[in-house]
């Protein structure tokens, strides 16, 4: 793979008609990403819009899996701009782990599914350098009744 050049990802995600969204605010003791060496790990991110969380509720009972995937894809964007904050989306060398977090209602199975929708906007913006490790996992409860909470590592020009 060529390596892209220089402001690529920025008017790739553009060109999509993706925006990063301003930098959400943490909402207890703890930054939104920290750099380590050529890593950038983000702090878990809801699917926050305009300061506000999109929807809540368990996946599978108030929130439908369909609308999950979607806030998925919103997690992702609040991941990326968590990065573009701190290094700068052009810095990106390529997405390395995602770990996906989701609320679920007894009985519901479908994590990989709701987290697709952060993996399938990370291949749309990364292409190749999107490709990923990934966990999705099932839990009873997350921050403010949030449906959904996301992690991404990513690695970083040095």
């Amino acid at each position: 793979m060529a390596e892209p050049e220089p402001g690529y990802w920025g008017r790739k995600i553009e060109q999509l008609g993706f925006e990063l969204p301003t930098v959400v605010p943490p909402v207890a003791n703890y930054v939104p990403a920290v750099r380590a060496g050529d890593f950038v790990y983000t702090s878990g991110q809801l699917p926050m819009s305009d300061g506000a969380l999109v929807a809540t509720g368990k996946v599978g009972a108030e929130v439908s899996p369909e609308q999950a995937t979607e806030l998925a894809r919103v997690c992702a964007l609040n991941a990326l701009a968590a990065v573009d904050g701190l290094v700068g989306i052009d810095a990106v060398v390529r997405i390395v782990k995602v770990v996906g977090y989701v609320a679920s209602a007894p009985g519901f199975g479908g994590q990989p599914a709701v987290i697709n929708g952060a993996s399938d906007v990370l291949g749309e913006i990364f292409g190749d350098y999107g490709v990923h490790a990934r966990s999705a996992v099932g839990v009873f409860e997350l921050p403010l009744d949030s449906p959904l909470e996301l992690e991404l590592l990513v690695e970083v020009e040095g």
